[in-house]
């Protein structure tokens, strides 16, 4: 380490990685009931967000394989959660984004999650606590601010 950090630089950096990585896997495993793998999930917010995409663009984006990415969309696919049509610019690709369905399928995984976490906080900590957890990550907001 840098002998200008401090200690508890440090040790909040080791702690706070940790922390994020064990809550994110925990939150990943809370299922919405949907069916979705966590690498299709991904797709399908990457299409609410960004918009209509080609398979190969989707690929590049998520750093795999066209061929994984085929696998992955078949499987959106069968659950009617994409629509599809043809790229106006190139009639051999199609432009893939996220159906009705696969919008609701989205939400309620969202929601899902969110009230997992909601009564986790509810259940292990008092108002106080709260109140200090959303406190402090007002503070950690500036990691991530641009």
């Amino acid at each position: 380490m840098a002998e200008d950090l401090s200690a508890t630089a440090v040790e909040g950096a080791r702690r706070l990685r940790v922390m994020v990585g064990r809550l994110r896997r925990r939150i990943k495993s809370v299922s919405g009931g949907t069916g979705v793998t966590p690498s299709q999930m991904a797709v399908l917010s990457r299409l609410m967000l960004a918009g209509e995409a080609t398979m190969s663009d989707l690929a590049a984006a998520e750093g795999v394989r066209p061929q994984s990415m085929a696998a992955w969309l078949a499987a959106l696919d069968e659950g009617g959660w994409l629509k599809r049509r043809p790229d106006p610019g190139d009639g051999r690709r199609q432009l893939i984004s996220i159906s009705d369905e696969g919008l609701r399928r989205v939400d309620d995984d969202r929601q899902v999650r969110t009230e997992w976490l909601a009564n986790a906080l509810q259940d292990r900590y008092d108002d106080e606590e709260r109140q200090t957890i959303v406190r402090a990550l007002t503070l950690l907001e500036r990691l991530v601010a641009e």
